[in-house]
């Protein structure tokens, strides 16, 4: 079981300067000061996602795709990042009124992202899958590594360790005030979970858990306790890898 593994934080080999070129590396191609344009057409992300398929895509690159063109001062790439940062912050498919609400994407495009999340979540939706690893909760919200601002995660699982459901806790800076546990158990109460994974991105790249993150971690397994939810897990992750506290043998017990 998750809880059980011991040992060094994972890390996932790369081609670095593809991944540069490709939306994870300078400002230019992740703030929206460039676009996808500037690129060698290889590079871009339809001629990736042909050479490549679409799991080597990253979601702003996913997006790019989906919306094809921006309009004019606003380029793809920056539309994409905008409509990322709506999913992020939805905790279902954003009603297409909501999403028409961006400027540049019209209600045309809405209808076509709303369309795309609604049909993967029924065909191929992440309710049942069993976690087992540290590396199988990544797997699931790796997608997040590429943000420019922390994300806080939640999964909720049954007693078998199937997903019940991966929600979006927090965005911004991830501290003691803002990820509290009422935010973050909320949800897996009303789930009727058994145990909780929770993660958060650095986008430094940085792997390394902070007295912050430590902080967080205690109080978080604490309170789990309390509410009789096993605390299986926390991840720090970026584009590179991930840290596990339970795969470093860090989950100490609530209480002595």
């Amino acid at each position: 079981m998750i809880e059980d593994f011991q040992g060094a934080p994972a890390g996932i080999g790369e081609d670095r300067e593809l991944r540069y070129l490709s939306g994870f590396g300078p400002a230019e191609f992740t703030s929206g000061a460039g676009d996808f344009r500037n690129l060698p057409k290889e590079y871009r992300p339809r001629e990736r996602l042909y050479r490549e398929g679409a799991s080597a895509l990253s979601d702003r690159e996913l997006l790019c795709v989906l919306l094809s063109t921006g309009i004019k001062g606003k380029p793809v790439d920056v539309l994409a990042d905008e409509v990322l940062d709506k999913l992020d912050r939805c905790g279902d498919v954003p009603p297409v009124n909501e999403l028409a609400k961006i400027n540049g994407l019209g209600i045309a495009k809405a209808s076509v992202v709303a369309a795309m999340l609604e049909l993967g979540r029924r065909r191929w939706g992440q309710p049942g899958t069993r976690i087992g690893l540290p590396s199988d909760a990544y797997s699931l919200i790796r997608h997040y590594a590429d943000r420019r601002q922390e994300r806080f995660i939640c999964i909720s699982l049954n007693g078998a360790h199937e997903i019940l459901a991966i929600r979006l806790v927090t965005v911004g800076l991830v501290n003691k005030t803002i990820v509290h546990p009422r935010e973050v158990f909320s949800d897996p109460l009303q789930d009727r979970a058994s145990a909780v994974c929770v993660a958060h991105n650095h986008p430094s790249g940085r792997l390394e858990p902070s007295s912050e993150d430590n902080e967080i971690t205690w109080r978080l397994r604490s309170a789990a306790e309390i509410l009789g939810l096993r605390f299986l897990d926390h991840l720090i992750f970026s584009d590179r890898g991930f840290f596990s506290y339970s795969q470093a043998g860090l989950l100490r017990p609530a209480h002595k």
